[in-house]
C-alpha cells in the first residue's frame, strides 16, 4: 500500500509539473494562448504541442508559433488542417467552414492566410517503356512550352535515332540540346517514341513514353536511358 501511494504521489507530482512547465512556454497567437501542453524550448513552445484559448491548435510549433503540420480549430468549430508559418496558413492545407447543410472546403495552396487556389495536377504519364526514369520540373509561367532532354549516363543520348514526338498542340521547337513545342494549348497530350543503345551499349531498345499535363506553364521532361 505504502509503494502504491508514493507512485500514485510520483505521478500526481510529474503531472503537474509538466503542466506549470507548459505554462512557461510562451505561445505567440493569443487566441490559443490560455493553455499549453507539449514540447518547449528556452521559453517557448516548439516542437509538438497543443494550445487552447479561444481557439485551439494542435500541431507543430516553432519559437512559439504554429509552424509545420498541424490543426487550427476555431471557436464556431470551422478548422484548418495542413502547413503553417510563423502562425500563418502557408503552403498545402484544407480549410472546412462549417455550414448549416454541408460544410464548405477550400483545399489547396495558401500563403499568408491567403488561399491561392487548388493544388495543380501533377503531370500524368500513360506509358512508359524502355525509359529508365524521367524528371518532369516546371521552370516558370512565362511560356507554354514542354522541352524535352533525352540523356545517357548523365550526358546527351547520342545513340538517338527514329526520334518522333506527337502532341495534340503546338509549334516544334529546339533549344541547345532540348526539343519539343512552344505556344501550346493545356491540357496537352505528347506521345514520344524512339530507337536507343542501353546504357551499357550492349543492346538498342524501342522507348516509348506518353504523357499528359494539365497546368500552363513552361516545362521541362528529362528522359534518362
Amino acid at each position: 500500500m505504502k509503494h502504491l501511494l508514493s507512485l500514485l504521489f510520483f505521478i500526481l507530482f510529474y503531472g503537474f509539473s509538466q503542466f506549470v512547465n507548459a505554462q512557461d512556454c510562451k505561445v505567440l497567437v493569443l487566441k490559443i494562448d490560455s493553455i499549453y501542453t507539449g514540447k518547449c524550448k528556452k521559453g517557448f513552445a516548439h516542437g509538438k504541442g497543443t494550445a487552447i484559448g479561444e481557439d485551439t491548435y494542435k500541431g507543430k510549433f516553432v519559437k512559439g508559433w504554429p509552424s509545420g503540420k498541424g490543426t487550427y480549430t476555431w471557436a464556431n468549430g470551422d478548422s484548418y488542417t495542413g502547413d503553417f508559418q510563423e502562425g500563418k496558413r502557408f503552403g498545402e492545407g484544407k480549410l472546412t467552414i462549417k455550414g448549416i447543410d454541408r460544410d464548405s472546403i477550400m483545399d489547396g495552396l495558401w500563403e499568408n492566410d491567403i488561399y491561392l487556389g487548388a493544388k495543380p495536377k501533377k503531370p500524368k504519364v500513360i506509358i512508359k517503356e524502355q525509359i529508365d526514369r524521367y524528371t518532369f520540373r516546371k521552370i516558370g509561367d512565362g511560356k507554354d512550352r514542354v522541352l524535352i532532354n533525352f540523356l545517357q549516363n548523365g550526358l546527351p543520348n547520342k545513340t538517338l535515332e527514329n526520334l518522333t514526338i506527337n502532341t495534340s498542340s503546338g509549334t516544334e521547337t529546339r533549344l541547345g540540346n532540348s526539343t519539343g513545342y512552344e505556344f501550346i494549348d493545356f491540357p496537352v497530350t505528347i506521345r514520344v517514341s524512339y530507337s536507343t543503345m542501353n546504357k551499357l551499349n550492349t543492346m538498342r531498345h524501342e522507348a516509348l513514353f506518353e504523357f499528359k499535363i494539365t497546368e500552363p506553364g513552361d516545362w521541362v521532361l528529362n528522359l534518362v536511358n
